[in-house]
């Protein structure tokens, strides 16, 4: 056997090929069911023991098999990001902020869409947790909005944190933001350019989001004693594509808009597009707010005035608060519940036209 074979305290020689579980036993001088333990991260354990387990586990390079730990635990090592969302930028950045909290941990990350408006949703859901047995799952808007699925996860105990735009459930199973009073301040500074008639781009219906935001600036139209007429909203997907349709729509009213207030940055970069196919400059013809701060946001030209969602920290709490009964908690972590936003101004925005 070469001299990096592994070798038991007395210098027997250990085995060969892949190590066991058995073999981690008979070389540490313990049970199978210590070396179980000190894998399961058992509190039932001095740290003595776990400390030369671990040594002759890193030595051996034993690998722990997942399906039977997932087996022995009735639980896998899995997160869940569930979702409906058409905002791709918004499921990367949660799966960016999910996957700093996992790493180093022995979580994996799942992706599983679904979808809203199918009759089987719920029961696709379902399958899906009792073929996966996740320990957790994070959902997103708008399908968080869904008191089923929270109740579904309830009955399979199955943890869950909830993402939105408001108050959605208790502190420990939700993260959100502050939509509303974030796009009241935007349309605000919006009205305190000098803006009157200001044009918006609402989300999809039954969205959370969509209900928020349009909130936020009714409210800022009537605290200045404005108003916002039929013509002057439109309705998007959150995609570049509706942006663009809608910013035609709104472009085409008479008198028409000298700014525009989008839901989110993909539509707003499609106002964009559409204000440049007129020959409209921005922010000199017409001024563009968008809401997120995806990286489309900074890249567009101008770049864009817009609401920064904390997409990435509500991602890192939700994580958090899926780990919080494991070993892979993090002691010093807090995990709030309520995210504030901000308004990012950049260039977009200036002034009407006399």
């Amino acid at each position: 056997m070469s001299d990096d074979s592994i070798g038991d305290s007395n210098g027997d020689a250990a085995f060969r090929g892949k190590a066991t579980i058995n073999d981690i036993a008979r070389l540490a001088g313990v049970s199978k069911k210590t070396v179980s333990r000190v894998i399961n991260r058992s509190p039932l354990l001095n740290e003595a023991t776990r400390a030369k387990v671990d040594a002759v586990i890193q030595k051996a390079g034993y690998v722990p098999n997942p399906q039977a730990r997932a087996l022995a635990l009735r639980r896998n090592f899995l997160i869940a990001l569930v979702h409906d969302n058409p905002n791709a930028q918004m499921v990367l950045g949660m799966q960016t902020g999910l996957l700093e909290v996992l790493a180093g941990t022995e979580y994996e990350l799942i992706v599983r869409p679904v979808n809203r408006g199918s009759p089987t949703m719920v029961d696709d859901l379902r399958h899906f947790l009792e073929r996966q047995r996740p320990h957790g799952i994070v959902l997103l808007p708008p399908i968080s909005e869904n008191d089923a699925l929270a109740a579904l996860c309830d009955e399979l105990d199955c943890r869950y944190v909830r993402m939105g735009s408001a108050q959605l459930d208790v502190p420990e199973r939700m993260v959100g933001s502050n939509d509303r009073e974030l796009v009241r301040e935007a349309a605000t500074f919006l009205i305190e350019q000098g803006h009157r008639r200001i044009g918006f781009v609402a989300g999809p219906r039954g969205f959370r989001s969509a209900f928020e935001r349009r909130a936020g600036l009714d409210a800022a139209l009537s605290a200045a004693g404005l108003n916002l007429p039929d013509a002057l909203v439109a309705e998007g997907s959150y995609r570049f594509d509706s942006g663009v349709a809608a910013g035609n729509r709104l472009l085409d009213a008479d008198p028409r808009p000298t700014a525009i207030l989008s839901s989110n940055d993909e539509m707003a970069a499609g106002v964009v597009h559409a204000a440049r196919a007129r020959g409209l400059d921005v922010p000199r013809d017409l001024s563009v707010v968008g809401f997120d701060d995806t990286a489309i946001a900074a890249h567009l030209w101008p770049p864009l005035t817009t609401v920064r969602w904390p997409i990435a920290d509500m991602a890192r709490a939700a994580a958090h608060k899926l780990l919080s009964d494991t070993p892979d908690a993090d002691p010093v972590a807090a995990a709030p519940s309520v995210f504030p936003s901000a308004l990012i101004q950049r260039a977009s925005v200036a002034p009407p036209q006399s």
